[in-house]
């Protein structure tokens, strides 16, 4: 069977050569004879894959030598939690923008522990942009400022970052982690989901500065303390193993397939590119997002007509284009191309595109 194409928002499409360095490692890796699944996190040959994946993500994003990497579950939904039991403890204040469903819950979730306070929304127009940040409305004393820097959902994204002085910056990187360079010393703390450019679901990675760890409250639970994990090496309980031995495989590919985050970029932004400008000249589709907010990793668009759009998701599954209909919030379409959707999947996504513009303007 022929693979399809799979814009899906996560999980999503991986690497063709990591699925087959996988495959070919499932029943023994590396002379071993066992799978990576069945291993004991314990064992010699397992530490090896931990310290390899982390050595890695140091290397692949340039991460200095002050901030933990940590290796967590529980998705992102649990850092909107853990975030303010470990850093909201001073003022026991934080500053939220709100661009998406995914800032909203942070904000929401923050607000049980703390004053959360909103700088700015673009709920007013479907967060269909990033708002323009007034730095008068910053709290100098909040103990964090809280961004998502590209929201999956509505296919926006930070090309300027808020300049927050001595106030840490932290970032929900999920949907946009290894898709560029990015200059790790500009936020306190970086957080992602695996399942949209690292590897499959159930393994969180969180990048904290050193000096935000080790202040949690005395209730926080000990899992959802970032010291436990930094001073366990993300061994504290068992890790999910497979998980992150797929993503040390998706970083082995990032570096030595692709060349790194610098060809990354620009492939990506080829990808996009390629999309938008069609968006940009079709008289049946439309690109949702403002120009100055697009993200290069989620296109949403629309036709303006629902039915429209549902023909168009039911017969781009037929021609093998899937996970192509748009978030349950914001309907009509949407294509995830993350790093491992290949370019000619975008080229033959706008081919597709073309005819059935043809067929139904």
């Amino acid at each position: 069977m022929a693979r399809v194409y799979n814009f899906s928002a996560g999980p999503s499409t991986l690497p063709e050569s990591v699925l087959k360095t996988a495959a070919d490692e499932m029943l023994d890796y590396h002379g071993s004879g066992q799978s990576v699944m069945e291993m004991s996190h314990r064992s010699k040959v397992y530490e090896e894959i931990i310290t390899g994946c982390e050595a890695l993500l140091r290397e692949v994003m340039n991460i200095p030598d002050n901030y933990k990497v940590l290796f967590l579950q529980g998705g992102a939904s649990s850092q909107f939690a853990m975030i303010p039991l470990n850093l909201m403890n001073k003022s026991g204040k934080a500053d939220f923008v709100i661009t998406g469903q995914w800032a909203k819950k942070a904000y929401q979730e923050a607000s049980r522990y703390g004053t959360a306070n909103v700088v700015a929304s673009s709920a007013d127009k479907t967060f269909s942009y990033i708002p323009t940040l007034d730095p008068a409305t910053f709290d100098k004393d909040a103990d964090y400022f809280h961004i998502c820097l590209n929201n999956t959902i509505y296919g926006t994204k930070f090309h300027t970052l808020p300049e927050t002085g001595d106030v840490p910056l932290v970032a929900d990187v999920s949907s946009c982690i290894l898709s560029e360079p990015i200059d790790v010393s500009k936020f306190g703390m970086l957080y992602a989901g695996a399942q949209k450019n690292m590897g499959p679901a159930g393994l969180t990675v969180a990048i904290i500065r050193e000096d935000l760890i080790g202040h949690a409250r005395d209730i926080t639970p000990t899992m959802f303390n970032y010291q436990t994990h930094a001073d366990a090496g993300s061994m504290y309980n068992t890790p999910p193993t497979y998980a992150i031995y797929i993503c040390k495989l998706v970083l082995e590919w990032l570096k030595n397939d692709i060349g790194g985050l610098e060809n990354m970029k620009k492939i990506n932004e080829e990808k996009a590119g390629i999309l938008y400008d069609y968006l940009d000249s079709s008289k049946l589709f439309k690109g949702t997002v403002e120009k100055g907010s697009r993200s290069i990793m989620n296109v949403p668009f629309v036709t303006g007509d629902e039915e429209l759009d549902k023909k168009f998701v039911a017969e781009a599954g037929k021609k093998g284009f899937v996970n192509i209909k748009g978030h349950r919030t914001v309907g009509g379409m949407r294509a995830s191309i993350y790093n491992a959707m290949p370019v000619e999947g975008v080229k033959a996504l706008v081919e597709f595109m073309k005819e059935f513009e043809k067929e139904n303007a």
